[in-house]
């Protein structure tokens, strides 16, 4: 099959994870963080702030007149940010990057690897092949998470979503990875669980594409990936790219 680049999904793919962003104890704990340092707000309150804040950010008026036809990412520190200024609390961007990391401790039901996840990656090291992380996800969570996790070296390199501005399937999100590493298209291939975001977005420049259904991929019919597999099997996504 030939593929010398081997680029993966995260969150479904390699790492099974469930938090909860609706959660009252959650925006209790966080009205009570922003309380500590002088922005008030009720629990109720600072939720509504924060989904609305997120929204607008999304939004802006800042970003590529193209952008209605993209996927646009934003910082999510920014918000946090935000949120102080609205009561008047000048925070500079380390406390932002604190409480948006307390955010996610408090909104973290469990986080951890599907099986055989570390000995697909390094089979795929020590097979020659070059292995690429591409993530819709934020700096401020995923980097202490991939620390935790014991993956950060797995990685030829780590491309996340927030450091871009756009997300998959946005073919500017691909084309940073395959430019910045001078990836062919045609030796490479991507591993992912969502039809739409990891496999139609690759499909549009040229990779090959593997689909897991996970137990947190999207509801949506079986795409039409290279190969599909119907359920979350690592040792088989091995077997295609390494071909043994």
């Amino acid at each position: 099959m030939g593929y010398l680049d081997c680029i993966f999904d995260l969150y479904g793919t390699l790492v099974d994870i469930r938090t909860d962003e609706r959660s009252p104890a959650l925006w209790e704990a966080m009205a009570a963080r922003y309380r500590e340092h002088g922005a008030i707000y009720t629990p109720q309150a600072l939720a509504d702030a924060y989904f609305r804040a997120v929204r607008d950010m999304e939004q802006s008026e800042d970003r590529p007149a193209d952008a209605h036809e993209a996927h646009p990412e934003i910082k999510l520190e920014l918000v946090f940010q935000r949120l102080y200024r609205d009561k008047g609390v000048a925070a500079d961007l380390d406390l932002a990057v604190e409480t948006g990391q307390y955010f996610r401790r408090c909104s973290l039901d469990y986080i951890r690897l599907y099986d055989g996840a570390r000995e697909l990656l390094q089979a795929l090291r020590d097979s020659g092949r070059r292995v690429w992380l591409l993530s819709n996800a934020q700096r401020i969570f995923t980097m202490y998470e991939l620390e935790k996790l014991g993956l950060t070296g797995y990685f030829d390199g780590i491309y996340l979503s927030s450091d871009y501005g756009v997300k998959k399937p946005d073919a500017r999100f691909f084309r940073a990875l395959l430019t910045e590493q001078s990836i062919r298209p045609e030796h490479a291939v991507m591993v992912g669980n969502d039809g739409a975001c990891d496999i139609d977005g690759a499909k549009a420049l040229g990779l090959a594409t593997v689909y897991i259904r996970s137990n947190i991929s999207p509801r949506e019919p079986l795409p039409a990936a290279d190969y599909v597999l119907p359920r979350m099997d690592l040792a088989r996504v091995g077997e295609i790219l390494i071909g043994t």
